[in-house]
């Protein structure tokens, strides 16, 4: 008999028999090692614990150890677990998708007609029969079928949605299904795995179901309505209660809940997907944003600003109407007379598209005269207000809008600046993270997508490039969270992406550059190099905030609305105890108003604990609580937000130390 050679880790070889199993490899070395293994790296593939060995190869088995192994299968199971609770407890339900999330998992069903669409007051039951699924301990077996037999299968259940998506799967691939249980009565789904061996490896104990939405079947408009239901899975109860803790805080820092709190802003329906700014919250927007302009300035940028309209044809040549047309805000949004879009370009329509980015026009600047090599790098920056036509169940908050102003920049270089750029990108982003409260953040390599420009010798190059420069920074290191990420580069560049972690530990995707060769060459960018001929410029798209909204919005989580003092939109409240200190508050007011404090007063009748409470829930950081005494002594009761106590201090200590708070930390001598 043939044997098959399986290589260890530790580089040790275990010849086994054909059909033989990671499991059973795992029972050959000891039976703590077969309790524990859940899965398995063949040659580096995630596979099933009893999947069989097609050959010689590679073995790492996957234990809870390897968490973000663990938890990946974990929350597939889950949602699969969920759909087969579902169609128990509500027969003629369809099911649809159901994929694992990052910090747990959603299926979408079809209810049946006698039930209509599920409601929150479903979960609690549905709950329950997902913990008698996992108590059965109903093996999960993988099954390779063909095309008409998995049509045939569901078209026979009832399952149309299956159907229709198993008659679009595409020919060369190998079709799988996973039987729950055995036998006839075994629930099945069809899904590419891999899987726990059984639903009795699930923690019954360590999920819940969290909310019920709407959700378009593919994701389209045009198609049925179904109702997808949420969950959060985990290893074990530990990490789960963990997890609810922190969206217990999450929701005390939700955005929306004090923007309102705060008066910063508001979102309307007759505006979907753009922001109302009030003048408190555009306080906090024009600090930052002129924070960051000084720190661009002091960097060597210079700032520019360009149209939101440009001709379809300029999009057509940059490559974003071929790869991301759909998200884009077109006038007219219909093309008159033409029966298809190659018409556009032939003068037939008159079709302008609203920017959803900024780098085409900056490269049309850049074109503007005749560049040298002496004039690079040109960093190009510009606060632009872009476009972008979101689906309506994406939208977030001020997290996720269609109208938003990136921090944008371009960086025109020759290919021997490019690791300095980089490097000193780097060391911009962290001092500006660390300037806005922001200790951690993890830096990640987006890698060639499946649908891209340029050949394989370009994206080795660029990829190279991002690599070369942060290590020249000193961050490709653990301590930053160094990542590579297959396949989530832009279609026209890989990139750096930088995650933030904030006050309650979670991760938010802001920062990020890319090293892109293919729009310079598509718009016809060239500098004269040193040999007196044209030359390419690469250019970097770089932000360090990402968007305004978005940041901001992540800025009042991470700081619960407590924002350091330089960025509240109002950094004081005189307040009075008694009506007889109304003029001595409102001189009060005015001296911190000459040392450049952003201060209102409160001459309210009103008691002062009402007034302290009111304040505080508005997040305001510092009240000057004034009576007849305070303004018979020329002093100030302080009282911090959070703090139960008071300081009594004279108004000129009381503006020196409050003007040094409120000093941007760039500005600090």
């Amino acid at each position: 008999m043939n044997m098959y050679s399986i290589t260890l880790p530790d580089g040790s070889v275990r010849d086994v028999a054909p059909g033989s199993t990671p499991a059973d490899v795992a029972a050959a070395i000891g039976p703590g090692l077969a309790k524990a293994a859940i899965a398995a790296r063949v040659d580096g593939e995630l596979r099933d614990i009893m999947r069989p060995f097609e050959g010689d190869t590679r073995l790492a088995l996957v234990t809870n150890r390897d968490e973000a192994d663990a938890l990946e299968l974990a929350r597939h199971d889950y949602a699969h677990v969920l759909a087969e609770a579902v169609q128990n407890l509500f027969p003629g339900t369809q099911i649809t998708f159901g994929p694992s999330t990052d910090d747990g998992f959603y299926y979408d069903f079809a209810p049946s007609a006698d039930h209509g669409p599920f409601t929150e007051e479903d979960l609690p039951a549905i709950e329950a029969e997902m913990r008698k699924v996992i108590a059965a301990d109903q093996p999960l077996i993988r099954e390779v079928w063909t095309r008409e037999r998995l049509i045939e299968r569901w078209r026979a259940k009832g399952e149309t949605f299956k159907a229709e998506w198993a008659a679009e799967l595409p020919d060369d691939e190998e079709l799988t299904v996973y039987k729950a249980g055995t036998g006839e009565g075994a629930w099945l789904d069809m899904c590419r795995g891999p899987h726990l061996a059984s639903t009795g490896k699930l923690d019954p104990q360590a999920f819940k179901l969290t909310r019920v939405s709407g959700a378009y079947w593919r994701g389209d408009q045009q198609n049925a309505m179904l109702s997808r239901i949420y969950g959060t899975g985990w290893l074990n109860k530990k990490q789960l209660d963990a997890h609810l803790l922190m969206l217990e805080e999450a929701g005390k820092r939700d955005h929306r809940k004090i923007g309102q709190e705060m008066d910063l802003f508001h979102l309307q329906p007759e505006a979907q997907g753009s922001v109302f700014w009030h003048p408190k919250g555009y306080i906090l927007w024009r600090q930052l944003e002129a924070y960051m302009r000084r720190r661009l300035d002091a960097a060597g940028y210079e700032e520019v600003k360009t149209p939101q309209l440009m001709d379809a044809r300029q999009w057509e040549q940059s490559g974003h109407w071929g790869k991301y047309r759909e998200n884009m805000f077109v006038v007219p949004d219909e093309i008159p007379n033409a029966e298809d879009e190659g018409e556009i370009f032939s003068g037939t329509a008159d079709l302008m598209a609203l920017k959803p980015m900024n780098c085409p026009a900056h490269v049309l600047i850049f074109r503007q005269g005749i560049k040298s090599y002496r004039d690079l790098p040109i960093r190009m920056a510009e606060f632009g207000c872009c476009h972008r036509n979101e689906p309506h169940g994406a939208l977030h908050g001020i997290m996720r809008v269609r109208q938003f102003t990136q921090d944008d920049a371009h960086i025109f270089v020759r290919e021997d600046q490019l690791t300095d750029e980089i490097k000193g990108f780097c060391d911009l982003l962290d001092s500006v993270y660390r300037d806005l409260g922001f200790e951690s953040y993890a830096i990640k390599l987006a890698l060639r997508p499946d649908k891209r420009f340029g050949d394989d010798a370009m994206w080795d190059k660029a990829e190279q490039t991002l690599r070369d420069g942060v290590i020249a920074s000193g961050r490709a290191t653990p301590e930053y969270g160094w990542e590579e990420l297959p396949g989530e580069g832009a279609f026209y560049a890989p990139k750096l992406e930088f995650h933030l972690t904030d006050a309650i530990g979670r991760t938010w995707q802001v920062g990020t550059i890319q090293a892109d060769t293919v729009l310079p060459e598509r718009l016809d960018a060239s500098y004269v190099g040193e040999d007196g001929n044209r030359h390419r410029p690469i250019m970097l798209h770089r932000a360090i905030l990402g968007t305004f909204e978005r940041f901001i919005g992540i800025l009042i989580e991470h700081h619960a609305g407590r924002f350091p003092l330089w960025l509240s939109p109002v950094q004081a409240v005189v307040a009075t105890i008694v009506s007889d200190a109304d003029d001595y508050a409102e001189q009060v007011a005015a001296e911190l108003r000459k040392a450049g404090l952003r201060v209102d007063t409160d001459l309210r009748n009103e008691k002062i604990n009402y007034k302290v409470r009111e304040h505080s829930l508005a997040k305001v950081p510092n009240l000057l609580v004034v009576g007849k005494r305070e303004a018979e002594e020329g002093t100030i009761a302080l009282r911090r937000l959070g703090s139960q106590g008071q300081d009594i201090l004279t108004l000129a200590a009381a503006i020196e130390m409050l003007s040094a708070e409120a000093t941007p930390p760039d500005l600090v001598a």
